[in-house]
């Protein structure tokens, strides 16, 4: 496994390498989960550090333990925000602390349409840019979480996730790192790091789906990984509909100045 991983390590970015070589601090160890990890210790533009425990992201969180259930209670990890589809929350439900705040953000992303179309292509590189350019949904999808951390107790922590923690999670934790002031070479590379933290998982996803449903391997492979043109496209789609990142997160997401000043405020120091 540390050899996979040094491997990994070597064809990625010196930031992503940076990002998961401190991932005895970042990466939550969990036996029901993957991915799991905090956004805390990121440097922004104005020298100021994103704070440690405080936003985490994550694949899937129904299959967590009761060992991992006493680690997120440990951490405060109390408000959970759930990207996927309200099909996919219903066939595998998050467990949750008895406490927990749950948010289901489910919005139309035409996933149907997108799964119908892999046995028609061997790249999947344009479906995945297809899929991130596709940003009409992303008031329904990320506004809530914005206010969760906007109106979110000291004390407590939030995780959001979807089924891989890499696609609709990533861009989550792209607009969150963003919104802090985050440079977006450190945001990209936060999402890149996926990479690594699903290499197991990715694999075995993989070998299922080309078993199974005689896809062609490149293709899949293209699909359940993360590329930087992938995250581009949706930033590129932001800056073409709405003019600049910042007019998207005033238009679409309620952030004006005072709300990325409290958010700066709130979780960087």
């Amino acid at each position: 496994m540390k050899n996979i991983i040094l491997l990994a390590l070597a064809a990625m970015p010196l930031l992503a390498t940076a990002q998961v070589a401190d991932s005895s601090k970042r990466l939550v160890k969990l036996e029901g989960g993957v991915n799991f990890r905090d956004l805390g210790g990121y440097k922004t533009t104005n020298g100021k550090t994103v704070k440690w425990g405080k936003m985490y992201r994550s694949a899937d969180i129904s299959k967590l333990t009761d060992t991992d259930m006493q680690k997120l209670a440990a951490s405060h990890i109390n408000t959970v925000i759930d990207l996927r589809e309200t099909k996919e929350a219903q066939k595998a439900p998050d467990r949750l602390l008895p406490y927990a705040d749950y948010t289901l953000c489910a919005a139309s992303e035409d996933v149907g349409d997108f799964m119908s179309m892999l046995k028609y292509t061997k790249s999947g590189d344009s479906l995945m840019t297809s899929f991130y350019g596709k940003i009409d949904h992303y008031e329904v999808k990320y506004k809530p979480m914005f206010q969760k951390l906007l109106d979110m107790q000291d004390t407590s922590a939030l995780v959001f996730h979807c089924s891989a923690g890499k696609d609709r999670t990533g861009v989550g934790a792209a607009l969150i790192l963003t919104a802090l002031g985050v440079p977006y070479k450190t945001v990209e590379n936060d999402y890149l790091a996926s990479a690594v933290y699903r290499k197991e998982a990715n694999k075995a996803m993989t070998q299922m789906m080309v078993k199974q449903y005689g896809l062609d391997e490149k293709m899949v492979n293209d699909m359940m990984g993360v590329k930087p043109a992938y995250l581009e496209a949706s930033f590129n789609a932001i800056r073409k509909q709405y003019g600049s990142v910042d007019a998207f997160f005033k238009q679409v997401l309620g952030l004006g100045d005072a709300e990325l000043k409290q958010l700066r405020a709130k979780y960087t120091m």
